[in-house]
């Protein structure tokens, strides 16, 4: 099955994707300097970003392997729990040592 994007839609995408890859670099960035981890919220906090900028960008970072759920829960603003965000590359460094 093909998907048709109307004409409104490509040109928000196409609008959009620029800004979007800035924004999957800043959550990656803090991402990697938080090594023990960090969930949505707390990396909305330290970036300085709305979590509705940066909450998409975790989904698209993990599909691309570039962070992982570290298994470990925090409590998000909300008084749910969130998973703890790594960035993958960690992961690769400290085994190479």
């Amino acid at each position: 099955m093909t998907r048709h994007r109307s004409d409104t839609s490509a040109a928000a995408y196409a609008g959009i994707a620029p800004m979007a890859d800035h924004l999957r670099a800043v959550v990656h960035k803090v991402l990697y300097a938080h090594p023990s981890g960090l969930t949505v919220d707390e990396t909305c906090k330290v970036a300085g970003y709305a979590r509705y900028s940066l909450q998409p960008r975790f989904t698209e970072l993990l599909k691309k392997g570039m962070i992982r759920d570290t298994g470990q829960r925090r409590r998000n603003v909300s008084g749910a729990n969130a998973i703890v965000w790594r960035a993958t590359v960690l992961d690769r460094q400290e085994g190479a040592a």
